[in-house]
């Protein structure tokens, strides 16, 4: 007999809207993402990617919409649901106190709280508990950081550029730490990041902001599999719809056309994106809309 497993839903997203005095930062956005998902956000500068994560930790209210965290809704106030970490791109600690009087004050002011855990990290990247702060490198404050957000147990881990300014051995040190706690105790991850290439390898699901809008979201797999570039004469008028174009580049004798959809494409190339030629496309074509 064959059974069904239900997949549970770790955060869904609906309607969420924030605007400041310069403008709307976040217009309308909505997505789900599966318990267990590793997904890459993504966009341009601007794009409200600071503000979702900062929405979705509880940190900002929002002027409209909601969010939803297992089922549970977080309704229009600021508070941290207690099964989600967040982790913001400035990484603010204590800089003048010692690594282990950053635990004990973080750890006094969750209930859900491994210390444990915290220092298990922090072996991992050898970092000393009497040490201060002021005195680690970036990649170690990123290990701090790391620490402090894993230690909570999170199911629904959000990080905000947790990669920016590390050397390649640091970000392969937080990466690593990361998703042995994703494998081990199946957490969802939420990441925003620049370098695609630091998100391609680890991530199955992809959320692509522009202008504040969700323009793409779903399974990267069952994303690129849903476009293609066409490759053909530039004096040849391209096979599909001009809303199936996601992006046009033209030279003097050729035309290059990302596309969503299947179609017929007899006389074009057809070529599948990788992640990175997808993301770009989207990107350049929202610049272009801009």
């Amino acid at each position: 007999m064959m059974t069904t497993q239900i997949q549970t839903t770790a955060l869904s997203v609906n309607g969420l809207t924030k605007t400041y005095r310069t403008g709307r930062a976040l217009d309308d956005a909505s997505f789900s993402l599966p318990q267990g998902a590793i997904a890459a956000l993504v966009g341009a500068n601007g794009s409200g990617k600071s503000t979702l994560l900062s929405l979705l930790a509880g940190l900002l209210a929002p002027d409209a919409g909601t969010v939803s965290v297992f089922g549970d809704d977080l309704g229009a106030g600021t508070h941290t649901h207690p099964r989600v970490a967040f982790l913001a791109q400035r990484r603010p600690l204590y800089a003048d106190m010692t690594v282990r009087d950053n635990l004990r004050i973080v750890g006094a002011l969750n209930d859900r709280w491994n210390d444990d855990r915290a220092r298990e990290v922090l072996d991992k990247g050898r970092i000393r508990l009497d040490a201060k702060v002021r005195t680690l490198s970036e990649g170690q404050r990123a290990l701090v950081g790391a620490a402090l957000a894993l230690s909570r147990e999170p199911d629904l881990l959000l990080l905000d550029e947790p990669l920016a300014g590390l050397d390649p051995l640091a970000r392969e040190d937080l990466l690593r730490i990361l998703m042995a706690d994703v494998a081990d105790r199946g957490t969802t991850l939420l990441m925003s990041a620049h370098v695609l290439s630091d998100l391609e390898a680890i991530c199955d699901h992809l959320v692509l902001l522009e202008d504040g809008c969700v323009r793409l979201c779903g399974g990267i797999d069952d994303l690129l599999a849903d476009h293609q570039f066409l490759v053909g004469a530039n004096d040849v008028t391209g096979p599909v719809p001009a809303e199936a174009v996601v992006d046009e580049r033209r030279t003097d004798r050729q035309a290059t056309l990302l596309v969503r959809g299947e179609t017929d494409a007899a006389g074009w190339d057809v070529e599948r994106p990788s992640l990175e030629a997808l993301v770009i496309g989207y990107l350049r074509a929202g610049r272009e809309r801009s």
